[in-house]
Parts: C-alpha cells; structure tokens; sequence
C-alpha cells in the first residue's frame, strides 16, 4: 500500500510538472492577432490584422496528404533551414487554405520584416504580407481530418 501511494504521488508530481513545463513553453509563442466582432453560438466573426507568411502550396486538395509535407518543409526553414542557419521562433496557429491546392501558411514573428529574412534551403518556401481579413470561424475538438473539414466547412456556410 505504502508503494502505491508513493507512485501515485510521483506521477502527480510528474504530471503537474509537465503542466508547469507546458504552459511556460507555450505562453512565449506568437499568436496571429485578431478582434472578435461578433460571437455566436457555434461560431464567431473575427477581423485578424495585416501579417507576414512563410508558406509552401502543395498539389493535392487534401489535408492529410498535405500537412505533413507542409509542416516538414515550413519548419525545416524556421529550425535553421536557411542560409544564414538561424532559427526564427515559431508562432501560431499553423494557417492552412484548402481549395484545389493545399496551401500552409506559418506566420513570421513580428519583428521581422520581409526584406530581413533570411533565404530559404527549400525554394518551395516562400512568403507573402496578407492584408487585414474579415473571418468567419467555427471550433471543433479533436485532431483534423479531410471528413471533419468537410462536416464543418458546410455546417459553418449553412451557419452563415
């Protein structure tokens, strides 16, 4: 009994430790900035302001075919990917567009500028400034899928 308590005491210890860990690393991540205008009951209008992109199209119109080739060849850029070999902070959420093709978006960290970043290993990374947008959004749990993107992409246009 004296065993038991005292590994379930550890692996409280283990877990609340890991939490700490997790929102420390996690608090420090840059987050693509935008207003709530108007909230709904399964969805919402936000307005996300002008930012810069790294990204990488790919020739398929499925997410699963697509996001990890996508994460690969974006992180490989930001973990030192580059010719100057420097590493450039991640931020979030990963951006993804799925229309024909597939097109993953990682957003460069404020204090960058386009001209100061440093060139690509892979040419498929490219970059872009986006415009301040207008977006309707809608949440799910779970990991994603091509039939739960599908599911809330339509129940997100009846929505609106």
């Amino acid at each position: 009994m004296k065993i038991l308590l005292i590994i379930a005491a550890s692996l409280g210890i283990i877990l609340i430790v890991g939490q700490f860990i997790f929102m420390k690393t996690t608090s420090d991540i840059e987050m693509y900035s935008y207003k709530v205008l108007k909230k709904y009951d399964l969805f919402e209008i936000r307005k996300y302001d002008a930012a810069n992109f790294s990204y990488v199209t790919m020739k398929t119109d499925s997410y699963q075919k697509s996001s990890g080739s996508g994460f690969k060849s974006l992180a490989g850029y930001i973990f030192g990917g580059n010719d100057k070999k420097e590493s450039i902070s991640m931020t979030s959420p990963v951006v993804m567009n799925l229309e024909e093709t597939v097109t993953m978006q990682f957003m460069i960290p404020k204090k960058y500028n386009l001209d100061d970043l440093p060139k690509p290993n892979n040419p498929d990374v490219k970059f872009k400034t986006e415009t301040e947008k207008f977006l309707a959004t809608i949440f799910f749990g779970g990991w994603s899928n091509d039939r739960k993107i599908a599911e809330y992409t339509a129940k997100l246009k009846a929505l609106l």
